[in-house]
C-alpha cells in the first residue's frame, strides 16, 4: 500500500524530519485560501500515486494567490496515467540550492534495511543507478542497533555536505529510518532532500510504501488507502482476503500457495500461454472464498480459460470443488476451465467435479497444456 506525498511527509515530520509548511486542498477556492495563509510563492502538487507528475503538468509553482487558484483549476480533475487528480498539496516554495536522494529499503539478500543516498537527487534513483551507479551510496543497517549517529555522519561526509549541515542530516536520516521502522514500511524515501538558500535541509517530497502484511498493526495507516490505487478486482480480492495481482494474459489462474502460484504461471508460459493473474487463495480456503476468487478471475474480459491448481494440505480439495461449482451457479460463463486437484480429499473433490462434468487433469503439466489449448479455442 502506497501513501500519498502529503501523508508520507506528515509521517516524516512526526519523526523530526523538516518539511515545508503546506496543506491539502480539494477545490481551487481552498487552494486560494491556503496560498493566502502561506503568503508567498507556493508549489501546487497533484496527489496521485504515480511517478512523473511533474512531466505530466501535475506540479506547478504559483507566485501569487490568483495564479495559485488558476493553476489549481488546471490540475484538479486532470488525468495522470489513468488516475484523476482529486487533491493537491499546496506547499511553501523552497529556495533550492542542491538536491539529494535519501531512501531506505529492505535488502532481502542481506536481510537488513539498507539506507541509500546520492548527491544526484530530484530524479528517479533507478535512472541514477543506470547512468551513474558510482553516485549511489549504500549503507546496510543492523536492525538490532538501528541507524547510528556516526554512520549518518559518514554518509553526510560522502555526500560532500558542509560541516554546517552534518547535524541536520543526521537528524533527518535517523528520522527517516525510524519512520520506516515504525510504519513497517518496505520503502521510505525523500526525493529530493534539498539544501535551501538559508542553509537548511528540508524534505520537499516523500514516499512511503507500506507492507500490507503489517497493516493490521497500523489501522490509522490502513485508513489512508486511496482506492484509486487498486483496480476493482484487486479491491474485491483484498476484501475477500485473497492475494491477487492482475496481469495482461488470457489464462486465469487460481492456486493455493504463492510458490505454487508462481510455478503455475511459469508452466502456463512454458506451454505457450500467458497468465491473466496471480491469485493465491491461501491455506484452508473454503467454498465461499473459492467462489469469490473465481468471480474475480471471470470479471476480466481478457480471460479465455481458467486453470485451477490446488495442492490440498490445509486446503481440502472437496471444498475447492464445491466452491468452483458454487461460483459457476452465481456467475454464468462460457469460459472453459480445467482443474488439477491433488492432496487432502482429492478423490472426493475429483468425484464432485466428475459428477458435474467439469474437466480435470492428473498433473500440472497436463492441466497447463489443456488450459492453453482451451484458451486458443482447441
Amino acid at each position: 500500500m502506497k501513501l500519498h506525498e502529503y501523508q508520507s511527509k506528515r509521517v516524516f515530520a512526526d519523526h523530526g524530519v523538516p518539511i515545508p509548511n503546506g496543506e491539502v486542498a480539494e477545490t481551487p477556492a481552498q487552494v486560494r485560501e491556503i496560498a493566502k495563509r502561506l503568503a508567498g510563492p507556493v508549489v501546487i502538487k497533484s496527489q496521485v500515486l504515480v511517478g512523473g507528475r511533474g512531466k505530466a503538468g501535475g506540479i506547478k509553482v504559483a507566485k501569487s494567490v490568483d495564479e495559485a487558484e488558476a493553476l489549481a483549476k488546471q490540475i484538479l480533475g486532470m488525468d495522470i496515467k489513468g488516475l484523476t487528480v482529486e487533491k493537491v498539496l499546496v506547499d511553501e516554495a523552497a529556495d533550492i540550492k542542491k538536491e539529494i536522494y535519501l531512501g531506505i529499503v529492505i535488502d532481502r539478500a542481506l536481510q537488513k534495511p539498507v539506507l541509500i543516498t546520492s548527491a544526484e537527487g530530484g530524479v528517479e534513483i533507478e535512472e541514477v543507478a543506470k547512468t551513474n551507479p558510482e553516485a549511489i551510496i549504500r549503507l546496510p543497517v543492523d536492525p538490532n542497533q538501528g541507524l547510528l549517529d556516526f554512520q549518518a555522519r559518514s554518509l553526510a561526509s560522502q555526500l560532500g555536505l558542509k560541516q554546517a549541515f552534518i547535524n541536520q542530516f543526521v537528524k533527518i536520516a535517523k528520522g527517516l529510518y525510524q519512520s520506516f521502522v515504525d510504519t513497517d514500511a518496505s520503502l521510505a524515501e525523500i526525493n529530493p532532500l534539498v539544501v535551501t538558500g538559508d542553509e537548511r535541509l528540508m524534505a520537499v517530497d516523500g514516499k512511503i510504501v507500506l507492507d500490507d502484511n503489517a497493516l493490521y498493526r497500523h489501522p490509522n495507516l490502513a485508513d489512508m488507502r486511496d482506492i484509486q490505487e487498486e483496480t476493482p478486482s484487486e479491491r474485491e480480492a483484498r476484501h475477500a482476503g485473497l492475494n491477487f495481482v492482475k496481469l495482461d494474459g488470457e489464462i486465469g489462474c487460481m492456486v493455493n500457495g504463492a510458490g505454487l502460484a508462481m510455478a503455475t504461471m511459469d508452466i502456463v508460459n512454458h506451454f505457450g500461454g500467458e497468465p491473466a493473474n496471480f491469485l493465491d487463495i491461501g491455506g484452508g480456503a473454503k467454498a465461499d472464498k473459492v467462489a469469490a476468487a473465481l468471480r474475480i478471475i471471470l470479471s476480466d474480459p481478457n480471460v479465455k480459460s481458467v486453470l485451477f491448481n490446488i495442492f490440498g494440505g490445509i486446503t481440502r480439495c472437496d471444498e475447492v470443488a464445491k466452491g468452483i461449482l458454487t461460483a459457476l451457479e452465481e456467475v454464468k460463463t462460457d469460459v472453459p476451465m480445467v482443474a488439477r486437484l491433488v492432496g487432502t480429499n482429492q478423490e472426493e473433490g475429483q468425484k464432485i467435479l466428475a459428477e458435474a462434468n467439469f474437466p480435470s487433469a492428473t498433473s500440472l503439466g497436463e492441466a497447463a497444456q489443456k488450459a492453453v489449448q482451451l484458451a486458443k479455442g482447441a
